[in-house]
């Protein structure tokens, strides 16, 4: 991705790339300058070299929440996963002394121990609409 950055003053210009770098770090990644010769020559502003595409930062705050839910979604996953494979070794384990712990969805009982805990999950999240 390549972002300028224009500003009337340098200062600004300064400014505004040290919070882009600060920005970009907190997602893990690093700025690089590229060189003058890979710059988009389309430019609004004063001839200094930096620029901010408007369509760009448009599209990357439109992104940002879609981005955090399907991260918020996947940790919440990852979670519950773990939560699923402990009860299904604990309903294994009690299968070797001779208890069976089944899961009744649907009206139907399915014995915990056979399953995986992405079927767990799921079969939970059939039975509850609103999870």
């Amino acid at each position: 991705m390549i972002i300028q950055l224009e500003s009337a003053t340098a200062g600004d210009a300064e400014a505004a790339r040290r919070s882009l770098q600060d920005l970009a770090r907190s997602w893990g990644q690093d700025l690089t300058q590229a060189p003058a010769s890979t710059t988009p020559a389309a430019r609004t502003g004063p001839d200094d070299g930096k620029a901010i595409d408007p369509v760009s930062l448009a599209t990357l705050v439109v992104s940002l929440p879609s981005a955090a839910l399907a991260a918020l979604d996947l940790a919440d996953r990852i979670r519950k996963r773990r939560r699923a494979e402990e009860l299904i070794d604990h309903a294994r384990h009690q299968a070797t002394q001779q208890v069976t712990i089944y899961l009744i969805t649907q009206g139907r009982p399915v014995e915990l121990s056979t399953l995986t805990p992405d079927q767990l999950l799921d079969q939970i999240a059939d039975e509850d609409p609103a999870s």
